[in-house]
């Protein structure tokens, strides 16, 4: 019997710099994605935030589970500049991960650098 559509994750097993970045998306890898993601060194993961969002400890799960390889966490809030909750940014503390909040696209630049210097660099970037 057929199983029908089966739906995944979407995932691009891999560190890539960005190419692009507006629309509602990035480009990457010779691929695009619609959405938010997630830039970590196990790969590139779509991230359910929304310009706007409560940026909940629970939306950064994923790069507590790679903690030990992340020294760097960029977080590209959108448009505009936002702190990140206190909460938040202690947990991150708590995990050794420095934490530098800024808008989407000074984060993926400033991604796109630390990535080609080989530092241990992640991103969560909001889609604008």
């Amino acid at each position: 019997m057929a199983k029908g559509i089966e739906m995944r994750e979407a995932h691009f097993p891999g560190r890539a710099p960005v190419d692009a970045y507006g629309n509602g998306g990035f480009r990457f890898a010779d691929l695009s994605h619609r959405g938010s993601v997630l830039m970590l060194p196990s790969g590139i993961y779509a991230w359910d935030v929304a310009e706007g969002d409560v940026l909940a400890v629970a939306k950064f799960q994923r790069i507590f589970d790679e903690a030990r390889d992340v020294e760097v966490l960029l977080v590209g809030t959108g448009r505009e500049i936002r702190p990140l909750p206190g909460d938040l940014k202690e947990a991150l503390r708590a995990a050794n991960i420095s934490s530098d909040p800024m808008s989407t696209g000074a984060a993926v630049r400033t991604y796109n650098v630390m990535l080609a210097e080989s530092r241990a660099v992640a991103a969560a970037l909001i889609a604008v």
